[in-house]
């Protein structure tokens, strides 16, 4: 198990439970790169299904949080910029099915 520790360069379990986090919210990320690629291949055309928006917020607020916990400015910054679009856009969807 120390193996695993240093592989992923952690001091100690609850580092590597928060590196686990971290992978998860990547792997959410990533979902939405898949959704939105198969999706644009049924139609034959580039489209955005609103799961997309949806694993972009649950990943974007995953890595957000990740990002808080590693104190990176950076990281905290280009997520919470996402966040705020990823947000918007769903908000924008919805408020257009409200008023079809």
């Amino acid at each position: 198990m120390n193996a695993i520790l240093e592989f992923l360069q952690v001091d100690s379990w609850v580092e590597f439970w928060w590196v686990m986090f971290g992978l998860f919210g990547q792997l959410m990320f990533t979902a939405r790169f898949l959704v939105q690629w198969i999706a644009s291949e049924r139609e034959r055309r580039s489209i955005i299904p609103l799961a997309f928006w949806y694993f972009s917020v649950g990943g974007g607020l995953i890595l957000f949080t990740y990002a808080l916990y590693r104190k990176d400015p950076v990281f905290i910054l280009g997520q919470s910029m996402g966040l705020f679009i990823y947000i918007r856009n769903l908000w924008l969807i919805h408020a257009e099915k409200k008023r079809a």
